[in-house]
């Protein structure tokens, strides 16, 4: 809904107070990234993967992947950018791991410089350590931004503003980490059975 792919069947979504609904497409799809769950990287070359355009900012690419952890992998590519993935074009392309091309996708999505962000489950590929810095990376890059996360992943509700808690497509609860557990509510019997996982 918030990418204009479908439209509410009653309600309005309202940024800065216009109805998107009424809102050029075009202009719409200028200010929003979403990365979701089922993200596809394509067996093409690694910049194309990040973006798709004829002129292409190398420097603009190369700052986007150090932002996800990806610089040394890229380092590692006699091509470099120009290194193809899988060998459907190139015998000599690369396979990425899962979490690299979570990374990737999330590159993608930076790379446009959006002032709202969409990340479905963005780190579900990622092992703890790779999610927490890519968490803290988003913080800072996100400063200045809106941003969205959905996960079933609590620990990445730490690093938030305001936390909505859905419960039978309804909001259910809402508020800061702090004020969701003070609440002693949905939102923290969640986050207590998840910290048990890191504490035991």
């Amino acid at each position: 809904l918030l990418c204009g792919f479908y439209q509410p069947t009653k309600g309005k979504i309202l940024i800065n107070g216009i109805d998107i609904s009424r809102a050029p497409y075009g202009e719409l799809i200028e200010h929003i990234s979403a990365i979701f769950q089922d993200f596809k990287i394509f067996s093409f070359k690694l910049q194309d993967n990040v973006v798709m355009d004829a002129k292409v900012d190398e420097e603009k690419i190369f700052k986007t992947l150090e932002k996800v952890q990806l610089k040394e992998r890229l380092e590692e590519l006699p091509k470099g950018l120009g290194t193809y993935l899988y060998k459907d074009f190139d015998e000599e392309g690369i396979e990425l791991s899962g979490g690299q091309m979570q990374k990737l996708a999330i590159a993608r999505a930076l790379y446009k410089d959006p002032s709202i962000i969409i990340l479905d489950e963005p780190t579900a590929n990622l092992d703890a350590l790779s999610e927490y810095e890519i968490y803290q990376n988003l913080k800072d890059i996100s400063h200045g931004k809106t941003s969205i996360f959905i996960s079933h992943r609590l620990a990445s509700t730490r690093f938030t503003d305001k936390i909505i808690v859905f419960n039978e497509g309804r909001i259910h609860e809402y508020g800061s980490h702090e004020e969701l557990i003070t609440k002693n509510g949905l939102y923290a019997e969640m986050f207590s059975k998840q910290a048990r996982y890191y504490s035991q």
